[in-house]
């Protein structure tokens, strides 16, 4: 893993942190008192009209389901998150996908009761942002969204480590890069502040001449294939390793 490739809450914001032993300290788990929040609003019923409805409605169906599954990584999202086979890729720990189809972070904030799972998750990863800027959202819109969900995030799992993951570059996107980075400057920059971790995932999917690398990305040049993923989880499975250890019993097992 590049370790040029994550910036973390207690990092300067556009700064590198290095290596990743230090980590551990890095996550801020204790908790800033919050006000006291209004009674929360029922569940938005799926519109019928949105693409997606049907994978909203199994979300809620999931979480009526059976025993929720209790300190599990919740990771929410767009198709980025859903198309990763998350269950595989961390099958050290229980996880939750909470992905769909082309969500936008308005989409997200929108329907976000019906995407939160019953128990309190352990972790918290998001990627959602890039379909804002496709659809014609500016960078500070779509900065200004992802800063509300993350903060209502924090509010909702005031201990529970949360990363950002950048938005990432694609072959069909690329004209899009700049604003993307100007968005996860901006994200960066709020890591320390809202107590967020702020990941960077997109320069893994970079080739030596800069451009997104085509060997990683599916056939349609913006969703990724299997290698592309394990460039995602090595990050990702590095910063869960640190905010959430394993149990000793495990490790030992292990």
């Amino acid at each position: 893993m590049r370790t040029a490739n994550i910036i973390f809450a207690r990092s300067t914001a556009t700064k590198g942190a290095g290596r990743l032993g230090g980590i551990g300290a890095a996550m801020l788990l204790g908790c800033a008192p919050f006000a006291a929040a209004a009674a929360p609003a029922p569940a938005p019923t799926a519109d019928p009209s949105f693409p997606f409805s049907n994978e909203i409605e199994a979300f809620a169906k999931a979480n009526n389901a059976g025993q929720p599954q209790r300190d599990a990584a919740l990771f929410l999202g767009s198709s980025s998150i859903r198309m990763w086979d998350i269950a595989s890729s961390f099958s050290d720990i229980g996880t939750v996908n909470r992905g769909f189809g082309g969500a936008t972070t308005p989409d997200v904030l929108h329907y976000y009761p019906r995407l939160l799972p019953p128990a309190p998750p352990r972790a918290v990863v998001v990627y959602v942002g890039d379909n804002d800027l496709a659809a014609g959202s500016t960078p500070d819109k779509v900065a200004r969204d992802l800063l509300t969900l993350l903060k209502r995030l924090r509010a909702d799992y005031p201990r529970a480590p949360i990363a950002f993951l950048s938005l990432k570059p694609s072959p069909i996107r690329w004209t899009l890069h700049p604003k993307m980075v100007q968005v996860n400057s901006a994200i960066a920059a709020r890591a320390k502040a809202e107590r967020f971790d702020y990941l960077d995932v997109g320069a893994t999917l970079l080739a030596p001449d800069g451009l997104p690398d085509a060997s990683l990305f599916r056939s349609d040049g913006l969703h990724m294939n299997a290698r592309g993923y394990q460039r995602w989880t090595k990050i990702v499975d590095e910063w869960l390793d640190h905010v959430v250890p394993l149990p000793a019993a495990t490790q030992k097992a292990s």
